[in-house]
């Protein structure tokens, strides 16, 4: 099924709509919240909640991208449990994936903190755009889905350590990048 008509039997509160929403995009759903969370339990937990929040918000919200939508709800939900977890102890996974982009980005800890970090997120934009679709890729599935380098390997057909040096590299760049646009 389409995501349209998933979209569709939301608007009719069918639920069937859960149903259709749980297979199509499931799997996804389940990796993203277990790559944040290391923790299978937490990860179904968030799972359940991801298809409670899409319920809740579709409607009035008819998104342009289901696949999008559906890993936001997902992935706020999971970094939400996650900081709950590691609020006086540490999870090395996710905490080296942040760790590796701290250095990149700007700290906005002043009052324009909401106008700098909307600014910075149209310039990560910009700068995403500017790469290549495999450092794209990388990028994303490390900082956004929170994969392993192997696993990142496993999906573009290179190997860990090239994945490494790849993520090595953009962040350098977006660093740079920043830095001329005077948000470092």
């Amino acid at each position: 099924m389409d995501d349209k008509n998933i979209i569709d039997l939301f608007f009719e509160r069918s639920e069937n709509a859960i149903k259709e929403l749980e297979g199509k995009y499931g799997r996804l759903i389940m990796s993203l919240s277990r790559n944040i969370l290391n923790n299978p339990s937490d990860a179904e937990e968030c799972v359940n909640d991801t298809y409670l929040g899409v319920w809740n918000s579709i409607p009035p919200e008819r998104p342009d991208s289901l696949t999008a939508y559906v890993c936001r709800i997902a992935r706020n939900l999971s970094l939400k449990k996650y900081q709950y977890n590691t609020a006086a102890k540490r999870n090395s996974h996710m905490d080296t994936a942040l760790e590796e982009l701290e250095n990149t980005l700007a700290d906005s800890g002043n009052v324009e903190q909401e106008v700098i970090q909307a600014e910075l997120a149209r310039e990560i934009e910009r700068f995403m755009d500017s790469l290549k679709q495999t450092d794209r890729v990388v990028f994303m599935r490390r900082y956004y889905f929170a994969d392993s380098y192997e696993a990142i390997a496993e999906i573009t057909g290179i190997s860990a350590k090239n994945v490494s040096v790849k993520l090595a590299r953009v962040r350098g760049r977006l660093k740079e990048y920043l830095k001329d646009r005077g948000l470092m």
